[in-house]
């Protein structure tokens, strides 16, 4: 009778105990993921819509690229201006 186990094997939870523990892990890396993410990216305050709040970077790299495709000739010095125009606005 000493040192008698009681149940079937799954401890006091049942084979629920599994299932939350696996939960619990599931959202700890959930959330140093999201933590990761936010630090490497930057958070904007929610802030994902279009307009040009804070695209200073972006802006820079889109015109890198559009003066790329105007020194490889993909592009007409028209088509340039209209670009770098509507870049900027």
């Amino acid at each position: 009778m000493m040192g008698e186990y009681i149940g079937e094997g799954y401890g006091y939870m049942g084979g629920f105990g599994f299932f939350f523990m696996i939960l619990f892990w599931g959202l700890i890396i959930w959330a140093i993921v999201a933590g990761v993410r936010m630090m490497s990216y930057g958070y904007h305050g929610g802030h994902h819509g279009g307009g040009s709040c804070c695209g200073g970077a972006q802006g820079d790299e889109a015109e890198k690229v559009l003066r790329a495709r105007y020194a490889k000739g993909e592009i007409t010095k028209e088509q340039f201006e209209q670009m770098k125009k509507d870049l900027s606005v």
